[in-house]
């Protein structure tokens, strides 16, 4: 009959609907079965970088302090730096004060030195055949000899050869003829010394002199001094064994 066709059309479109559910039953658990895994490793995922941003900020915590503490360290490097400058300062300053003080002494010595000179030697007098020039005895020997020779000379009379330090003892040293004094440079050519042990400071040497004999390899070396009686006193260098 028409009413059983129906209800059979009826209950096979059940079936099929039943079906579609089914169907679509299975695809809808597929499918939540895999957002479920998406979102469980989006789950994981979240929880390494949050694990991984709280370390960056651990290291940005500690590198931050660690800036702070350079800063601190810079400020009081600064500060001593600052500080040494200002000792430095003052250690020159003293130094300085304490060098013009030590010139000032050394000057009033020397001018206390010189009057205590002055005072002996207005009451002393050189023995016979010595000239007398401010505050020294000199001696003016007519022999003729070597620098060694002149030298032992001197020596035997209690004295040697003149060293002249100043102007004032060059004038001294004006005299006729050719003289020997205390200046040489045997030990070193070139580096000349008094008898006494002091260096050359001034220097009255004549004209292209001192030539060290012209530095002729074939002539021997002139090392011994001599004052030029004709030309005002000025120095000549002259070999040693010369007279």
């Amino acid at each position: 009959s028409y009413s059983s066709k129906q209800t059979a059309q009826c209950c096979f479109r059940l079936f099929v609907m039943f079906l579609f559910i089914v169907s679509c039953y299975d695809k809808f658990s597929t499918i939540k079965t895999n957002l479920t895994e998406l979102l469980q490793g989006s789950q994981i995922k979240l929880s390494s970088l949050t694990e991984e941003r709280n370390k960056l900020k651990t290291n940005l915590t500690e590198i931050t302090e660690e800036r702070d503490q350079l800063k601190t360290n810079l400020n009081e490097i600064t500060e001593e730096h600052n500080r040494l400058q200002c000792l430095c300062k003052q250690s020159e300053s003293v130094r300085d004060k304490a060098h013009g003080v030590s010139m000032m002494t050394a000057t009033n010595n020397c001018k206390h030195n010189d009057q205590v000179k002055m005072i002996k030697s207005s009451h002393t007098t050189c023995p016979d055949g010595w000239k007398k020039l401010c505050l020294s005895c000199y001696f003016l020997s007519t022999k003729s000899g070597s620098w060694t020779t002149g030298r032992e000379d001197c020596r035997t009379r209690g004295a040697d050869l003149v060293v002249i330090h100043s102007a004032e003892e060059q004038v001294k040293c004006v005299f006729m003829f050719d003289t020997w004094i205390g200046l040489n440079d045997r030990d070193k050519e070139g580096t000349w010394k008094w008898v006494d042990g002091t260096p050359l400071t001034v220097t009255y040497w004549a004209s292209k002199e001192p030539n060290n004999g012209n530095a002729d390899g074939n002539v021997a070396e002139e090392d011994c001094v001599k004052v030029l009686g004709s030309q005002s006193s000025n120095w000549n260098d002259n070999l040693c064994e010369a007279s």
